[in-house]
């Protein structure tokens, strides 16, 4: 059974900056994609960053610039960087993996979540 465990999420003064990490507790044969999602506070959860099979990367508009998403295939794990962080940067962030399971069959592991709160 694979588990996605984060960590690294916390409370930064706004300008601040966080990594957070999301390994998997073994490698993962046909990963799709990889990605990060957050949901604050009385809002719906959104996609904020996300890394394809091929290295990929595409980030949501509010975020670029000020997040960076990578892997480390040899560690099994991926890494959100978030630099000037902001108060609206506050949520639970998820880190989030689609491999391929088999012909029209894709399977969806989350992480349990980290907490991000951003001060002023």
């Amino acid at each position: 059974q694979v588990q996605l465990v984060e960590s690294g999420g916390g409370l930064v003064q706004a300008g601040g900056f966080l990594r957070l990490s999301c390994q998997a507790s073994t490698t993962i044969l046909g990963i799709i994609s990889m990605g990060w999602h957050r949901q604050a506070p009385g809002k719906e959860r959104e996609l904020v960053a996300s890394i394809a099979a091929d290295g990929t990367a595409d980030y949501a508009g509010t975020v670029k610039g000020r997040y960076t998403n990578s892997r480390d295939n040899a560690k099994n794990t991926w890494y959100l960087q978030i630099n000037d962080l902001r108060p609206e940067d506050t949520a639970v962030y998820y880190c989030e993996i689609i491999a391929f399971q088999g012909v029209g069959t894709d399977r969806d592991y989350w992480g349990q979540g980290t907490q991000v709160t951003v001060s002023s």
